[in-house]
């Protein structure tokens, strides 16, 4: 996903910033990491607080096989289908990201 399009997704929390990670990007808000993009996926952040209201919408928690062939489940989550054919609905998951980076200090 280019620059114009990840600042396209997240216009209705504000301006964001964008750095390599990971093999991927990071994306923060006001110096916080909101998301991460990976093999082509935005991810939001979410915490025991909001991840409910991911799992409901039907995104799925990001996680990746450990050294003992465990799943590792990591705080980001998928964008809830809707979310991208609405504005409105994708101003509310980036917002949800956002407040669960504000929880995480």
């Amino acid at each position: 996903m280019d620059t114009a399009a990840i600042e396209e997704m997240f216009q209705g929390l504000g301006p964001v910033t964008i750095k390599r990670m990971f093999g991927g990007k990071g994306i923060y808000h006001l110096g916080r990491i909101i998301a991460i993009e990976l093999r082509d996926e935005m991810l939001l952040k979410a915490d025991e607080k909001s991840a409910p209201e991911f799992a409901d919408a039907g995104a799925s928690q990001w996680s990746y096989e450990g050294k003992k062939g465990n799943p590792v489940k990591m705080p980001y989550w998928s964008i809830p289908e809707n979310a991208y054919d609405d504005p409105d609905e994708m101003a509310k998951w980036v917002r949800l990201a956002y407040e669960a980076a504000l929880r995480a200090e």
